[in-house]
């Protein structure tokens, strides 16, 4: 059975809940916090978990995040256990409004850099030694810079990309940045939408589909432990192994470092090393580059 656990973004991690009406404290609950980290210097991945550069003829960038959500967090002991084996802390909603399962976005939640995305009573935690975290990133929301000629002027713009990563997900509506996008169907893994405002013409809105399979997604047990195909489940090894006696009284915080080192990547059409919209670039990947939990 999966556990119910609270998500919160509030950054008061630890406190005692007091009632003054009956002038007496609750004692506070050990909780196990996981909070996102977003990192452009970490070490870059490719789908099997191997340090890897860009590819002849791509570029890219390391996008300023703003928001992060995840659809399913599991903390798993070894190499050779499947995924949904561990110790599973959270799944998001679904629904199947759009026709087949998929991630409910109107009820998801959101954390920024060095923000709380989900919290665990200690209770809920099978004692155990863990030694990876898988965690199904669901949606990712960053700025880029984006080069743009018009005319006879260029200018360098900074652009909102808002993108989904998980494996389907129903999307009534959502906001870039000013602009929002009305959807109400399911949208599978790279569906993605751009906004900028272009000097002389306003405010710009598109939008795509990634083909299937294009976004990265790191996992160093693709060998002994595959993830099932479209999914942006992303593993990582703990810095060190990650070990619950179940006998802790106090909150455990988990820093989750995620690598968004040149996470978005172009093919390099006109070769001037900018990203350059309406000039053929074309983007092929926005998956993130790697994860490394440590226990702080």
């Amino acid at each position: 059975m999966i556990k119910y656990i609270s998500i919160c973004l509030s950054a008061a991690i630890g406190l005692t809940a007091c009632s003054k009406e009956k002038n007496c404290c609750v004692p506070e609950v050990p909780m196990v916090n996981f909070i996102f980290k977003f990192d452009s210097n970490q070490v870059r991945l490719n789908g099997q978990g191997v340090p890897a550069g860009l590819p002849a003829g791509h570029k890219g960038q390391s996008p300023r995040f703003n928001s992060m959500s995840a659809h399913y967090v599991e903390l798993t002991p070894g190499a050779f256990t499947l995924p949904g084996g561990g110790d599973i802390l959270y799944r998001a909603p679904e629904t199947t409004v759009g026709g087949a399962t998929a991630i409910d976005f109107s009820q998801a939640k959101f954390a920024g850099n060095n923000e709380l995305f989900l919290s665990v009573p200690l209770s809920e935690i099978q004692p155990g030694t863990y030694n990876f975290l898988r965690v199904s990133l669901a949606y990712q929301n960053y700025n880029v810079w984006a080069r743009v000629t018009v005319g006879a002027q260029t200018a360098m713009l900074d652009a909102t990309v808002a993108s989904f990563i998980g494996f389907n997900t129903y999307v009534s509506s959502f906001k870039v940045k000013d602009s929002t996008v009305v959807e109400n169907a399911n949208k599978l893994q790279g569906f993605w939408a751009f906004e900028t405002s272009i000097p002389g013409l306003g405010g710009y809105v598109t939008k795509g589909q990634a083909p299937a399979g294009a976004t990265t997604v790191p996992n160093p047990l693709f060998a002994s432990s595959p993830i099932p195909p479209g999914s942006c489940l992303v593993t990582g090894q703990f810095a060190s192994p990650f070990v619950i006696t179940g006998t802790e009284t106090g909150n455990i915080n988990v820093i989750v470092s995620l690598s968004t080192n040149k996470s978005f990547e172009w093919t390099d059409a006109d070769g001037n090393n900018t990203y350059d919209p309406l000039a053929g670039d074309a983007v092929v990947d926005m998956g993130i580059r790697g994860m490394i939990p440590t226990r702080n």
